[in-house]
This record gives C-alpha cells, sequence and structure tokens, in this order.
C-alpha cells in the first residue's frame, strides 16, 4: 500500500533510467568513519551522526552510505550553514524535515541527511531498520527485493521499496501494540 503522500513523492522520480545494485561493500563501515569525521570537523561534537541503510544492513544497495544527523526542530536550519559551506545547496530539502547533501569518498556516494528528530520519516525509519535487525528472515526479503530491483527506473525501485517497508511498518506496529 501507498499513501497518497508517497504517491506524490514518487511522481517526480525518473521513470526513463535504469538503477545498478552492488553486492554489499564491505568498506562502508570504514568510508562511515572518515565521513564522519568530517561531519564532527564541520558541526563540532555534540551530533548524531549515525551509519543507516542497506550498506548499515550488510545488504546489497546502490552503492551508497547513507547518514543521517538527527536533531530538535529548533536545531535544524542551524544546521545547515555549516554543511552548505562543504557540501554545497542540499539536494533536496523540505524545510524543517528533511535536507540531504551528497558527497563521494573513496568512489561511493554518500548521502547526508540533516533531519527532523520527530519527523514520521525519521521515527519510521527507527522502526523499520530496528525490524529489519530483529527478523532476519525480512531482512533477506528486503535484500532479495533490492537486488530483483536492478534495472528497473528509479521510480518502479522506490514504489517497490516504499510498499516494502510500509508492509513492515504494519507488522512492527502490529507486534508494538499486542505487547
Amino acid at each position: 500500500m501507498i499513501t497518497r503522500e508517497q504517491e506524490i513523492w514518487l511522481a517526480h522520480l525518473d521513470d526513463t533510467n535504469s538503477i545498478e545494485i552492488f553486492p554489499y561493500d564491505t568498506e562502508a563501515g570504514d568510508k562511515f568513519k572518515r565521513i564522519k569525521k568530517l561531519l564532527v570537523s564541520v558541526l563540532g561534537e555534540g551530533n548524531n551522526i549515525i551509519h543507516r541503510g542497506a550498506s548499515s544492513l550488510g545488504i546489497s544497495g546502490q552503492k551508497e552510505i547513507d547518514i543521517y544527523i538527527p536533531v530538535a526542530v529548533e536545531m535544524f536550519n542551524s544546521m545547515l550553514p555549516a554543511l552548505e559551506q562543504v557540501f554545497g545547496i542540499p539536494r533536496s530539502h523540505y524545510p524543517l524535515e528533511r535536507a540531504c547533501y551528497v558527497a563521494t569518498v573513496d568512489g561511493t556516494k554518500v548521502e547526508i541527511f540533516v533531519i527532523n528528530n520527530q519527523s514520521k520519516g525519521w521515527l519510521d525509519g527507527l522502526i523499520f531498520e530496528t525490524y529489519l535487525k530483529e527478523n532476519r528472515d525480512s531482512l533477506d526479503e528486503y535484500q532479495t527485493l533490492k537486488e530483483k530491483s536492478a534495472g528497473l527506473s528509479t521510480q518502479k525501485y522506490y514504489y517497490k521499496k516504499i510498499e516494502f517497508i510500509n508492509d513492515v511498518l504494519i507488522k512492527a506496529l502490529d507486534i508494538k501494540s499486542t505487547i
């Protein structure tokens, strides 16, 4: 199931290109540590800088490293100027919700997200990744979905991915409601 808001977001994605899926990069953890050092030098100590996404789960993906910096909404805008000095204008920016910067580390694309730590996207992402880490079958199913999506357009890939994430969120929330 895809929500109306998700359909709107999906509609802006490219439906003519073809994505590639790569095996897990065993050096992703070291690459994350290098970019985290850079982020600490730019933003200072005390920020939560988290490795997320396929490379943090140890599964196949788009050969990129996702880094999240969750912040309180009142801190959101103050983070952006320092990051713009190093990474330029955000690739995408949803005011007071999420800003995405792109970098390259040793030939690997790195997406750096400043995200409102109370936003639905952040909170759902925590639930999703926790569920996958605790349920190996679902993690394996997610990796298979990614591998079978090689060659799809960005739009079709994210459609399948979002459907899977939504299904996992329903399972995870059903489990929580029974506790």
